[in-house]
């Protein structure tokens, strides 16, 4: 499986993708959240820090969505394997032609 790595995206880092801007948003919000339970009363502020995590876990997640390879690049590096499989197969083919065409004459 042939991945297409993200734009701007290090190949070498697993957390490549993961940005300083969204480490600083999940420090903010431990801040805040850690801000709530001393305010307010527990569940209160359990309720929100849960919520805000939710925010800032959907917006990392959804950050770079676009940036996948389409539908149409994806099929071009799929015919590209087909073909290049077709290709390094042909000398098989060939043989087994020859074989059923000497025991096939008339076909």
């Amino acid at each position: 499986m042939i991945k297409v790595p993200a734009a701007g995206a290090s190949s070498a880092r697993i957390l490549g993708t993961v940005s300083k801007r969204w480490v600083r948003w999940l420090v903010v919000w431990a801040v805040v959240a850690a801000l709530l339970f001393l305010v307010l009363y527990w569940v209160l502020a359990l309720f929100v820090s849960i919520l805000g995590l939710t925010v800032v876990v959907v917006a990392a997640m959804s950050s770079d969505w676009d940036q996948h390879a389409t539908f149409e690049e994806r099929e071009q590096i799929r015919a590209g394997r087909r073909r290049a499989k077709f290709e390094r197969n042909s000398a098989a083919r060939a043989r087994d032609r020859a074989i059923w065409e000497a025991h096939h004459p008339e076909g």
